[in-house]
């Protein structure tokens, strides 16, 4: 795996990402939060960052790669939820805000593992002599 590969770099700030995103849903006053500050959805946010960061640790770009495709698709599913009054709208209570970020985070994640892989496939290449 190279650590310079695109679903890397990706995780590598997203994963801290979440988990800030998650704590300051509990420290920010809801009235002050453009997000939801539903603890079910803080801790989502923490739970899933510290996985990034696992898989990060264990340097599987298969792995990494999967979970950023993952990740998106489950950003995609909660606009879609959202929007339907599908699970789990109840605990998470999102916002507006939390919709466009869901689609715009979900895409990318998703293109990103998509296109990730599609160029470190390229890169595996033997190299002609």
């Amino acid at each position: 795996m190279s650590l310079k590969s695109l679903n890397y770099k990706v995780l590598l700030v997203f994963a801290p990402v979440l988990i800030l995103v998650g704590i300051l849903g509990f420290i920010i006053p809801p009235e002050k939060s453009l997000t939801s500050g539903a603890a079910a959805y803080n801790i989502f946010h923490i739970v899933f960052g510290v996985i990034g960061l696992l898989l990060l640790l264990a340097k599987n770009e298969n792995y990494i790669r999967l979970f950023n495709i993952g990740f998106g698709l489950i950003d995609l599913y909660q606009a879609i939820a959202s929007f339907a009054h599908l699970f789990p709208e109840q605990y998470f209570q999102w916002t507006r805000i939390d919709d466009i970020l869901h689609i715009v985070i979900g895409a990318g994640l998703v293109f990103v593992g998509f296109y990730g892989y599609k160029s470190n496939t390229k890169n595996d290449l033997p190299e002609k002599n």
